[in-house]
């Protein structure tokens, strides 16, 4: 587990593209223009910029692999994807743990998300609780999360 580097964005698009691609079929069905719509910001040169901009990518490694991606901003978990051939094999677990206590280094005692249909029940598995719809998104489902970070609150 270690921060993404710009040198790092070819393997991030790729995680990123073949996750949604392969593993979000409940949130996207196969349509083209709903895939389309949500990789179009997934290239490497869109990644570059958000490196560079100081946003805190993860990454985890298999085998030398890039295996998943996480993503931070503030007190909410912006990324989290799993390349289709390393589920289920706790990467997704691990990274999200980590992200998580990144949040309490950070000083956040809660911390946010939005998930989608396919993610929604591994974020409930680790102590995360919908709060509702999320806003104006209307290229796949979103379900807006929350959880506490607080020590003697687990969720």
């Amino acid at each position: 587990m270690r921060r993404a580097t710009v040198f790092d964005v070819f393997d991030l698009s790729r995680v990123l593209i073949r996750s949604i691609t392969r593993l979000c079929q409940a949130d996207h069905r196969d349509d083209p223009q709903a895939i389309a719509k949500w990789t179009a910001n997934k290239d490497p040169e869109t990644i570059r910029g958000w490196i560079r901009d100081g946003a805190q990518i993860w990454v985890a490694e298999r085998a030398g692999q890039v295996a998943a991606v996480g993503g931070l901003r503030d007190d909410e978990i912006t990324l989290l994807y799993i390349d289709p051939d390393y589920t289920g094999h706790g990467i997704g677990s691990v990274l999200l743990h980590r992200l998580e206590q990144e949040l309490i280094a950070s000083g956040h005692t809660e911390a946010r998300l939005e998930a989608t249909q396919t993610a929604q029940a591994f974020y409930r598995r680790h102590g995360w609780q919908p709060t509702g719809q999320c806003g104006a998104r209307g290229d796949v489902s979103c379900f807006a999360m929350r959880k506490s970070l607080h020590p003697a609150e687990k969720g």
